[in-house]
């Protein structure tokens, strides 16, 4: 796949950074001690992206420790106005949603209440209303961002859990652990219903091809999520009715989400760089 400038993948390193950089990813969040186990707080102010993106997708990374361990977690305060379609523990499914928690939990997980965890989470960061909640074994302060004609991307990767969506193993019933993969796409326009559903096919086909463009063997992890932003519809104005690769915000969201996903996973040994 071709890609221009306008999709260059870049991680903010600091607040205030602009310009498109090439793929990075940054592994270290600041150091530093929280005042209680299960405090939460800003890392760093807001991560502006660079001035060439429409600036949907502002996240916030935070800092917890939990049970010992040093977590980080990613959080968009969308606000209002925005209409959202997700595969998320925590509020998934389609609606009005003002808020995303992108939340990394230890790899030995084993909560059977996650969606539970997540809102307390939420409320810790200090989020209110209706919005989505993922889970990740990966260190989110090592996320990559892409952007594309006004398309957001945000994902997370670790793939030591990795393989084939189409397995000869049965699957089960049990709770899954968390995601290790998660993507969360901005758009500055009204999608319809179907549009969607469409756009989560699109970004899962990106991923995809963003791991074998890297050189892994693999469709992905088994717990992968996916977070579509909309705006929300408004009178007078026409929802975009499809979503697919080859339309026009579909091939958008294409781009941003291949070049966000080969940032954070970055390349197996020897494998060609973009």
């Amino acid at each position: 796949m071709s890609r221009s400038s306008a999709s260059a993948a870049d991680v903010r390193a600091s607040a205030g950074e602009a310009g498109t950089a090439a793929p990075q990813v940054r592994g270290n969040v600041r150091s530093g001690s929280p005042r209680s186990p299960r405090s939460i707080r800003p890392v760093t102010d807001v991560l502006v992206p660079p001035r060439s993106t429409t600036g949907l997708l502002r996240v916030q990374r935070l800092v917890r420790i939990e049970d010992g361990e040093r977590l980080a977690s990613l959080v968009w305060r969308a606000g209002g106005g925005w209409r959202m379609i997700s595969s998320a523990v925590l509020g998934g499914g389609i609606g009005e949603r003002a808020w995303v928690l992108n939340a990394q939990v230890s790899h030995g997980y084993r909560r059977a209440d996650p969606d539970r965890h997540l809102a307390d989470l939420a409320r810790d960061a200090g989020v209110r209303g209706p919005g989505v909640g993922l889970m990740t074994a990966a260190d989110a302060g090592a996320y990559g961002r892409a952007h594309d004609g006004g398309a957001e991307a945000v994902a997370t990767v670790g793939l030591g859990v990795r393989g084939w969506a189409a397995s000869p193993a049965e699957g089960t019933a049990a709770p899954t652990r968390p995601g290790t993969i998660n993507i969360v796409v901005a758009l500055p326009v009204a999608l319809t219903d179907g549009a969607l559903v469409n756009a989560v096919a699109t970004a899962t086909e990106a991923k995809v091809q963003a791991l074998l463009d890297s050189g892994y063997d693999c469709s992905g992890t088994p717990t992968d999520a996916v977070c579509i932003a909309a705006r929300s519809p408004r009178a007078g104005v026409e929802s975009e009715a499809f979503a697919g690769p080859r339309s026009l915000w579909g091939a958008r969201v294409a781009r941003a989400v291949h070049g966000a996903v080969r940032a954070a996973a970055g390349p197996v040994a020897g494998a060609p760089r973009p």
